[in-house]
């Protein structure tokens, strides 16, 4: 019998890791009074850190979005050009 993966919301997981940062409760006290597991409460810690600078920075974040979207956009442009020769 499989059981059924658990999809947490953004939300949901924003505020834990608040909890968690806040220091009130311990990563374990934590895990246990949202049934969750302490390996993805330190994954969510994580990526909420490594992601700290977006919120920051969000021009910068807009920007390179942009900068992306336009190489992305340049290349699909010269591919249709290619499959348009071709046929």
């Amino acid at each position: 019998m499989s059981t059924k993966r658990t999809s947490y919301s953004s939300e949901f997981k924003v505020k834990v890791v608040l909890e968690l940062l806040a220091n009130e409760l311990t990563l374990a006290e934590l895990a246990s009074k949202h049934n969750i597991t302490t390996k993805n409460i330190q994954n969510w810690k994580k990526i909420f850190l490594d992601n700290a600078v977006i919120a920051m920075e969000p021009a910068k974040a807009v920007k390179e979005y942009k900068s992306e979207n336009d190489k992305l956009q340049h290349e699909v442009d010269k591919y249709a050009k290619k499959v348009g020769q071709l046929t």
